[in-house]
């Protein structure tokens, strides 16, 4: 197996509007950066994110979550109150990017799927989509979505663009005793035997600081854009 250079971000926990600006630098970086970057990261708060071409009208009425923030990816609504997130970005000279959405989406939760293993965790992902809540991520499920003891344990959302893909992933009310840590290794360690990646901590430069400032800022926080449908 050929040794694949990919990035490592272990963001500290973050308000909404920081960590969608973070994750969508992240994407406008990828031609500059050139390769993969995981991060994980978490919320200073208890906040609802959602899917970028969802109603806020209707993120108002489905969860009583506050604050909202509108991700730069699809999907349907993700509580954070205790969850695990993190992101992906791939450049588009990545073979995960001339993936299919389907073909990517479960790559990545075969991923979490061997890192739970690890864990002595047995997971499976879902033969087909359940859904019971529409516009409500982990009510039911969709295919190839991570379950734990017959409920969603991940989901995740994606959003390709020019510049690169962006993956955005949860893993709810994870499994007990297994800890963050205890994850975030066996993620890496996953990656590393499946996928012959080598990792280096990303310290981000001042361009990458500048541009998170000015997306938080003029974007997420803003009620013009969270709104904006």
């Amino acid at each position: 197996m050929s040794v694949s250079p990919w990035l490592l971000l272990r963001s500290d926990p973050g308000a909404c509007a920081f960590n969608m600006a973070l994750d969508e630098a992240l994407l406008e970086a990828m031609p500059r950066l050139g390769q993969p970057v995981l991060r994980f990261y978490g919320w200073t708060e208890a906040a609802a994110s959602f899917g970028y071409f969802q109603s806020y009208a209707e993120v108002e009425r489905l969860t009583p979550l506050r604050p909202l923030v509108r991700r730069p990816t699809g999907g349907g609504i993700v509580p954070h109150q205790a969850d695990w997130t993190y992101s992906l970005a791939f450049p588009v000279a990545h073979e995960w990017y001339t993936l299919a959405a389907t073909g990517s989406y479960r790559r990545v939760h075969e991923w979490l799927q061997a890192a739970f293993a690890e864990l002595d965790i047995p997971t499976q992902l879902a033969p087909s989509a359940v859904k019971t809540q529409p516009g409500q991520c982990f009510a039911g499920c969709e295919k190839s979505d991570l379950l734990w003891g017959g409920r969603k344990l991940a989901g995740a959302a994606q959003r390709r663009r020019r510049d690169g893909l962006l993956i955005q992933g949860s893993v709810q009310a994870p499994p007990l005793p297994s800890t963050r840590p205890d994850w975030e290794r066996a993620m890496c360690e996953a990656a590393r035997s499946m996928y012959g990646v080598r990792w280096t901590e990303l310290q981000p430069d001042e361009a990458l600081r500048q541009r998170v400032q000015e997306l938080a800022g003029q974007k997420y926080a803003q009620a013009a854009f969270n709104r904006k449908r």
